[in-house]
């Protein structure tokens, strides 16, 4: 009976002095919807960054030929470098240990034609193990397989940003494209990539959707090189059967390159699941700093709470005086200011919470930041306005509780 007479007596308060309320809640409401627009912001970066690395193989290794001009790369011929070969995949899944799979993929960058349409694109010459391991599926239609590349099949898997520019409205399974002077068969459509939005180690911003991947057989035997100093292919993919072999293997495949291309560093080595590590260390502390800035705006509140709650003490004295003479003792006293804090906590903890969801799908809706709100951080957030008013008001109810009777009826 007591406590909801102390809710009753709260909950009217609150009412016969609504702006006061208002403005006293505003520091809890902006601090709890900072904490959960804060929070969502920094979930949606990491689960964008999981599926980023996810997508390169957070088990691969990467060895990327490095971007050269024309005269450091004859200075590197000149020292005997044949640049990345088949020859180095075939090395480095014989000799390093706990190797799954190995891919090789070459590149040139050319238009893509179909009837009277045309589109930039990348062609990228596969092995057919790299599916599997950069975790790439098809819409439609069937993956290069081992029949494609022994065969040296002129069959093609077109990107969906590819498919949807040149087929509109038809399907494009079993037409034939364009390539310079090659015609190539449709033989599948790739699920929707959003990989490379930016640049991941050494490996350059592109747009997935607008490559055609081919069997590396068919690409070397069809299609010419941009530059004939170039090397055979552009990137090998190591699959290591356990994260943990990830270093050591790395350190292993550096040794090999480097011995096979006479001590000439014409490669860059990218382990994504070092970067994926890195970029979430930096999250962390990034996400911390966030969040205590959002902390601070709800102490902030607390204090606003404490100071309202204290004018509101001086206010009532009388009452209070009254009360105590009449037999309330003091932790009556001390409950009903404590739930008035409460009260008011609470009414703005809610009111940050809807208005931080609201916030969280806004910045999602607008803006290109990725937003994901998870029960905690609601939880987190709300829990911390109900400590902040327990604490904050627990000093003026204090006050209340220890005013003598006599002179509180006596106070003007």
């Amino acid at each position: 009976m007591q406590f909801k007479e102390n809710v009753r007596l709260a909950l009217s308060g609150l009412a016969d002095h609504k702006f006061r309320s208002f403005l006293t809640m505003l520091g809890i409401i902006f601090g709890v919807a900072s904490v959960i627009t804060m929070l969502s912001i920094g979930e949606g970066a990491k689960r964008e960054a999981i599926a980023k690395y996810q997508d390169l193989g957070v088990n691969n290794i990467i060895v990327r030929e490095k971007k050269m001009s024309d005269e450091e790369l004859e200075e590197v011929r000149a020292k005997f470098s044949p640049g990345l070969s088949i020859q180095d995949a075939t090395v480095i899944k014989e000799i390093v240990p706990g190797i799954s799979n190995v891919a090789s993929q070459a590149e040139i960058s050319t238009d893509v034609r179909y009837a009277d349409k045309s589109t930039k694109s990348t062609i990228i010459g596969i092995t057919p193990e790299f599916f599997s391991m950069m975790n790439y599926k098809v819409r439609n239609g069937e993956l290069i397989n081992q029949n494609h590349y022994d065969q040296r099949l002129k069959v093609c898997i077109l990107g969906a940003g590819v498919a949807s520019t040149l087929f509109q409205q038809e399907d494009p399974l079993g037409k034939m494209i364009k390539i310079e002077d090659q015609w190539l068969e449709i033989i599948g459509i790739l699920q929707s990539k959003t990989l490379f939005t930016e640049t991941v180690g050494e490996l350059a911003a592109r747009d997935l959707n607008t490559d055609v991947y081919v069997p590396l057989t068919t690409f070397l035997n069809r299609f010419t090189r941009e530059n004939i100093l170039t090397s055979e292919v552009q990137q090998i993919t190591i699959q290591v059967e356990n994260s943990g072999l990830l270093m050591e293997s790395s350190t292993l495949i550096g040794e090999i390159l480097k011995r096979h291309h006479y001590n000439n560093e014409d490669y860059n080595i990218v382990i994504p699941y070092e970067l994926l590590k890195q970029e979430e260390k930096e999250r962390q502390i990034y996400n911390f700093l966030l969040g205590a800035i959002a902390a601070i705006s709800l102490i902030v509140g607390g204090i606003g709470i404490m100071n309202i709650m204290l004018a509101t003490v001086m206010e009532r004295t009388r009452e209070i005086g009254i009360r105590r003479a009449i037999g309330a003792r003091k932790s009556d006293i001390m409950s009903q200011f404590v739930t008035e804090a409460v009260a008011i906590s609470i009414t703005g903890g809610l009111i940050g919470v809807l208005l931080g969801i609201s916030l969280s799908l806004i910045v999602s809706l607008f803006t290109d930041i990725s937003t994901f709100i998870r029960l905690y951080s609601i939880v987190i957030a709300f829990a911390f306005s109900v400590v902040v008013g327990i604490s904050f008001g627990y000093l003026p109810a204090k006050n209340a509780a220890n005013l003598k009777p006599v002179d509180s009826i006596r106070y003007e």
